[in-house]
């Protein structure tokens, strides 16, 4: 068995941080970034989360390379531990919002041989094989100059190959400069697609020739969906692993992929949310992209299991309805979730836009932009237009901006080493005159009966909105403000789910419809 950092955390805690660490920067820069611009983005978010002393990780991890592949598709680097403890882990992105991510994910239809393992009789999906070919042939670059040499000299970036190297290549080379007592242990590791990718690499690694400084192999993954079928799950299992755990939080749907997806057609348990009949049928239809092909997770009857009381969900997220059951499919997948389930902290998000004020104006507007995250090194984009003219204030939950000249509806969107604030509705703005954004943000209360009062949160309100259930309006409505208005349930009708949207419409604009503007009939 493989000896725990001497900071006493887990492997498993400290390489899922390493792998969530690994999701640092994901996104472009809205309003464009070359390659290399979002890889050297990349490695000083890296670095600053591998410096924070608060982590699993302790600061005594040093990144020492990592690489981008050409479509922002993956994303992998290297790190080593300055412990004492002589160890190297080799951290894959998981999926992002990525067109090329997607195409990974689902491209199981067709299996193709893997013998990169040592093994000409190893089937793997051919998405998996594509994105294994583009972690291992990826450029990338190395740790900035200067950084210190494990033996305490300087030039590490000298000693290893120069920018542009593969990891094969870089990890040959750390090898043959870090000590050799005690001997090197490799740990691979990744979450979600990530940790499918994962098994693949370790497999390759392990079975290279390294000439000096031979490593030990560890595998460790999280929420990782099937890479291939029993020949490879079985070519995996065999290996001389000095550590081999495959972590799962029961209810995610991802590692269920693809081999147990019918499962989650009967979750999630009290208090919900259910699966309904389009989550049903969403879930078999994703099953069929396999194709019939059989695959089998390795060690896939000794998984290491998390959350199988249910314990750990988003409270918000319960109702029958396909939007809160795929807002919980995400929360039990999500890197802080696996974090918190291991008893490690969380690693820092990346900036959040919760609102902007006003929503709608002309170039030259100054916008509020509230939210969280907010440093020094922000960037604000207005959609693909990027903001020359702010301000951030000390707290880092607001910037002063003023609107560049622009068109149509933007997503303003925050920007900094750590990642993109993700588009939101309330963080919309509106060019030309036109009217702000209508979105129901909160309705309150969330549940009740038939001629209740309902106040609605959001933006865009105006005078004559109508608000509805469906194609059924509500009565006795008051538009309080921009931001509120209060209304009067209707009766349900008997071909109505328990929980339905309510939508407010300002003239020719409704509400997009989510978790947000949900109402539960009680009874």
């Amino acid at each position: 068995m493989t000896t725990a950092p001497r900071s006493n955390a887990t492997p498993a805690q400290v390489t899922m941080t390493l792998s969530a660490i690994a999701a640092t920067a994901a996104t472009p820069r809205p309003s464009g970034e070359t390659l290399q611009e979002q890889t050297q983005r990349a490695r000083l978010g890296i670095t600053a989360q591998l410096n924070n002393a608060a982590l699993a990780t302790r600061s005594t991890w040093q990144l020492r390379w990592l690489a981008l592949s050409p479509d922002n598709a993956n994303l992998v680097y290297l790190a080593w531990n300055s412990d004492g403890s002589n160890q190297i882990a080799v951290a894959v992105r998981g999926t992002i919002d990525n067109p090329t991510d997607m195409m990974e994910d689902l491209d199981v239809g067709t299996v193709v041989p893997f013998s990169a393992g040592g093994s000409a009789n190893v089937a793997v999906s051919a998405g998996a094989m594509d994105a294994f070919t583009q972690v291992v042939t990826a450029r990338g670059i190395t740790a900035a100059s200067g950084e210190q040499a494990p033996d305490g000299g300087a030039g590490w970036s000298d000693a290893l190959v120069p920018a542009g190297g593969t990891l094969p290549e870089v990890l040959a080379a750390l090898l043959g400069y870090v000590p050799t007592t005690p001997q090197p242990t490799v740990f691979v590791t990744g979450h979600s697609l990530g940790g499918s990718i994962a098994t693949t690499l370790a497999s390759y690694l392990q079975a290279q020739t390294w000439p000096t400084n031979k490593p030990k192999f560890a595998l460790v993954t999280f929420a990782a969906p099937t890479a291939g079928l029993k020949s490879f799950a079985d070519n995996v299992d065999a290996r001389p692993w000095s550590l081999h755990e495959r972590w799962v939080n029961a209810y995610d749907v991802v590692p269920r992929a693809w081999s147990d997806l019918s499962t989650a057609k009967s979750w999630y348990p009290a208090p919900g949310p259910t699966a309904n009949e389009e989550v049903k049928i969403l879930l078999s239809e994703i099953d069929l992209l396999r194709k019939g092909n059989v695959y089998v997770q390795p060690n896939a009857n000794s998984p290491k299991t998390v959350n199988a009381d249910y314990s750990m969900y988003d409270k918000d997220l319960v109702n029958e309805t396909t939007a809160d059951y795929l807002g919980q499919v995400a929360f039990q997948h999500a890197n802080a979730t696996y974090l918190t389930l291991l008893g490690a902290p969380v690693v820092p998000p990346g900036p959040v836009v919760t609102r902007v004020s006003p929503t709608a104006g002309q170039g030259g507007t100054l916008v509020t932009i509230t939210g969280s995250g907010f440093s020094k090194d922000s960037v604000v984009d207005f959609g693909p237009i990027p903001c020359t003219d702010f301000s951030i204030d000390t707290s880092g939950t607001q910037i002063k901006a003023t609107a560049p000249e622009g068109h149509g509806i933007a997503d303003v969107r925050v920007t900094t080493m750590l990642g993109t604030s993700p588009a939101v509705p309330l963080g919309r703005f509106a060019y030309d005159g036109g009217p702000a954004p209508v979105v129901v943000s909160a309705v309150s209360p969330r549940g009740g009966k038939a001629g209740d009062q309902i106040t609605l949160t959001g933006s865009g309100f105006a005078s004559g909105a109508a608000v509805r259930i469906k194609d059924t309006a509500l009565t006795s409505v008051t538009v309080v403000s921009p931001t509120q208005i209060t209304a009067k349930v209707p009766l349900r009708r008997p071909e109505w789910p328990k929980t339905v949207d309510v939508t407010v419409t300002v003239g020719v604009a409704t509400s997009p419809t989510g978790p947000a503007d949900e109402f539960t009939y009680a009874g």
